[in-house]
């Protein structure tokens, strides 16, 4: 009788949170029609811009789904962190820091400008598309497919499953980023690069075009949160040195040139693609009070109406309300 009350009291808490997130997300997606989704890849403007959906999976087990959550959509620069944490994987974190720096840039993820005013040795921090498509040219393999399987085979390990590339979205970006490829260029003749130049653009193409669900970003989201161990199965996927510095650099660099006011308005590490995903994380905290989540969980949100910087404008806000009413801030 006892445990059976138990399960009781779980299943309403559930409920109750369940009940909360269903009604934060529909006064949120009125906010869509303030963003634009993404043009400059063609493809990408084929999106609804009034979907909003979020996924939440606590290292508990809790999960928490409301919205549109059954809509595939691509990576896209989401997918930097975790080419990021492969890197250091394989080169080690030494060798990625002495390349790629970890300052914020306070420009536009696609802006050069930073590199040749400022003249520096490195790109600025591996989010930005310079620094991304530098990390990239360091995977280890001689074709594309070699270079990405690392990838997916990190995230095979995390999802259960092997994503697949969305190729209409690969060939349109392909034909379409005549600015990654001026990036690209110019990375080359400061000999940052360390693959081939199409090689390495083709790669970068590939692996912002993986297919991916609001879910598989929460559960991205949870292993990093448990600073790179699978609460499921208590094997270490991500080394812990290495889940540690990815949070660092979502904290102070994920969100683009809004990364700043994020930090101090949500106070979680969050990375975003101009898909209108974004992948949040709240690691495991000490509070006083009765608060969900306090073990740490991942959390993944859609919503293809981006702001100015590329960031999903209903998304920051339902973020920004969850982690206000949860206290789910690190700081």
């Amino acid at each position: 009788m006892v445990q059976g009350a138990a399960n009781q009291n779980i299943n309403s808490n559930e409920q109750w949170l369940q009940n909360y997130v269903d009604d934060w997300v529909k006064f949120y997606r009125k906010h869509t029609k303030e963003g634009e989704v993404a043009s400059y890849i063609p493809i990408l403007q084929e999106a609804n811009q009034h979907h909003l959906g979020i996924s939440i999976i606590g290292n508990n087990g809790v999960t928490i789904e409301s919205g549109d959550v059954g809509i595939p959509f691509t990576i896209q620069s989401i997918s930097k962190v975790f080419t990021f944490i492969v890197a250091c994987m394989q080169r080690g974190v030494s060798y990625i820091l002495d390349r790629v720096d970890v300052e914020p840039t306070g420009e536009a993820f696609n802006s050069i400008m930073h590199l040749e005013m400022r003249q520096v040795k490195k790109p600025f921090n591996p989010f930005v598309n310079a620094g991304a498509i530098t990390i990239t040219s360091m995977l280890n393999g001689k074709t594309s497919n070699e270079k990405l399987n690392p990838l997916l085979h990190l995230f095979e390990q995390i999802l259960g499953y092997r994503p697949s590339l969305n190729e209409e979205v690969y060939e349109s970006e392909r034909k379409t980023s005549i600015r990654n490829r001026a990036i690209g260029y110019y990375l080359l003749e400061l000999e940052y690069l360390e693959s081939d130049l199409e090689l390495t653009l083709e790669t970068y193409f590939k692996q912002c075009s993986i297919e991916i669900s609001i879910n598989d970003l929460a559960t991205l989201g949870m292993v990093l949160a448990n600073d790179g161990e699978d609460p499921k199965t208590g094997l270490e996927i991500i080394p812990r040195q290495v889940a540690r510095l990815a949070k660092s650099l979502m904290l102070t660099c994920g969100m683009y040139n809004a990364s700043g006011k994020f930090a101090a308005y949500v106070g979680i590490p969050a990375k975003s693609g101009v898909s209108g995903g974004i992948v949040a994380i709240a690691p495991p905290r000490f509070r006083e009070g009765d608060f969900p989540f306090l073990e740490g969980c991942g959390i993944g949100v859609y919503g293809p109406a981006l702001d100015k910087q590329g960031n999903s404008i209903a998304g920051i806000r339902l973020l920004r309300h969850i982690a206000k009413q949860w206290d789910l801030s690190i700081f």
